[in-house]
């Protein structure tokens, strides 16, 4: 049996999220017929990270395992030629099958990256709607890195939680909040050990919250130590959020995409 690794990129727009439903409208559901269209058997398929509705990847990490002999760029132009243009595969790698040491890709996982795109602009743009969020007041940035400082570090983000979360455990341990600006384009990139359902969308709102001037920047450390979703603000919408990177030992080799298509990150 060999074990394949696929970088996938999506544009989540017209999918139910990565995860598979019985309505069949995933990533996952759609990436799997594939599969089985070109390998002419079911693979069952593991992913990095779930993603929700609407949410897209820049590379989005999965495995399977087969015991099919095929050229690494045959599984990239072979399954792509079953994708909608929606999805691709930017490349495939086969890694070794060893029971002790074996690379999963979300077990394997030590960090994940989510860029978040947000237009900020008294007037709606329609040729950005689905690709980034849209807040029309002015905001101010200094203030809401200022708030963004108290998210570093291993916390309880209870807070930030969303009441359908399956995780086992709320503490999780961010690397990195940054916020930068292009003009009228505000980029968030926040990177952590691992996230819960909702939690960037719900950091987003609540640094958003402090950037149109409603709360203090004190104010996110407040809900932070507090524990209690109600007290954030509402889920942000996921237009704008991008899976942006998994990172995994050196050792496992993933040939992964250092640049983005898009002109933001």
């Amino acid at each position: 049996m060999k074990r394949i690794a696929l970088g996938v990129q999506y544009d989540g727009t017209a999918w139910n999220g990565y995860q598979k439903q019985l309505d069949r409208n995933t990533v996952q559901d759609r990436l799997e017929i594939a599969l089985q269209e070109f390998a002419r058997v079911p693979l069952a398929s593991t992913c990095a990270g779930r993603t929700d509705t609407g949410v897209h990847a820049l590379e989005q990490v999965i495995h399977f395992d087969t015991d099919l002999t095929r050229p690494m760029q045959s599984w990239v132009r072979g399954v792509n030629a079953f994708l909608p243009d929606s999805i691709a595969v930017r490349w495939a790698s086969e890694l070794p099958h060893h029971p002790d040491c074996e690379f999963h890709a979300r077990f394997s996982a030590r960090a994940r990256t989510y860029h978040y795109v947000l237009y900020n602009n008294p007037v709606r743009a329609p040729l950005l709607v689905g690709r980034a969020g849209w807040v029309f007041r002015p905001l101010d940035i200094g203030l809401m890195r200022e708030a963004a400082q108290c998210l570093i570090g291993t916390h309880d983000f209870s807070a930030f939680r969303s009441s359908q979360c399956q995780a086992k455990s709320p503490i999780k341990q961010m690397h990195e909040v940054r916020l930068e600006r292009h003009g009228q384009v505000v980029v968030f990139t926040v990177r952590a050990n691992a996230f819960l359902h909702h939690m960037v969308r719900n950091l987003i709102g609540s640094l958003i919250y402090v950037g149109i001037g409603r709360h203090p920047p004190l104010w996110l450390a407040d809900v932070l130590a507090g524990r209690d979703r109600n007290d954030a603000a509402p889920t942000f919408m996921p237009d704008g959020l991008y899976l942006a990177k998994i990172e995994y030992d050196p050792k496992w080799g993933l040939p992964q995409e250092a640049a983005s298509p898009l002109p933001w990150f």
